[in-house]
């Protein structure tokens, strides 16, 4: 019997197991991403990852778009008591009083990040010069968990006050929005993903 196209690709190990990793890996990990809302989503997802694997976070993330109101920073911003109760109600979310109150701040933060460089994009992108970095690693043993980017990155974030904002949320936060490109140089998506810069 032959192997189905997804089966015969070669990807990066980390995401093998799980359709929904299989996914995630294929259609967005490393894909440069720019639209602003997408940028804070992510931004608190790998936040609330922290402690915890990021299968956990992907198979709630469509609760949390609901939950969050869609990662609309507005909304986040201005949530209250009531809001918060509800939230640590919902089974559908990573239920952690601290990375709901980090989720709130963020959104201030972020707002006003947006209002001093005209972007979030504009900001974080600065990081690694405005494009994402090329790598050509042939093992995950060779990915580190954080750079001096994601260290600058992480201090910076701290200083405007962003929680949930360590050095290796940072870098992954970075990976997932292909302002580098850790895909491995055998996986299908290395190519593809630097054709996209």
């Amino acid at each position: 019997m032959a192997m189905s196209a997804i089966e015969s690709q070669k990807r990066c190990p980390w995401c093998l197991g799980s359709e929904a990793y299989i996914a995630y890996h294929d259609r967005e990990w490393g894909t440069p991403v720019h639209e602003e809302r997408m940028l804070f989503e992510l931004l608190i997802l790998e936040g609330a990852q922290a402690g915890l694997s990021w299968s956990t976070i992907l198979n709630k993330r469509e609760n949390y778009r609901k939950a969050f109101d869609h990662f609309d920073a507005r909304k986040i911003a201005r949530y209250a008591d009531k809001k918060i109760a509800r939230l640590l109600a919902d089974a559908g979310i990573v239920r952690n009083r601290l990375k709901i109150a980090a989720a709130i701040q963020n959104a201030k933060a972020f707002l006003a990040l947006q209002k001093e460089f005209g972007s979030f994009d504009r900001y974080v992108w600065a990081f690694v010069g405005g494009k994402p970095k090329q790598h050509r690693r042939r093992s995950l043993k060779q990915g580190p968990a954080r750079t001096a980017e994601s260290d600058a990155m992480s201090q910076d974030l701290k200083r405007r006050g962003f929680k949930f904002v360590g050095s290796t949320i940072c870098y992954a936060f970075m990976q997932a929005t292909g302002m580098v490109n850790d895909h491995l140089v055998g996986c299908f998506r290395h190519e593809e993903v630097q054709a996209k810069r």
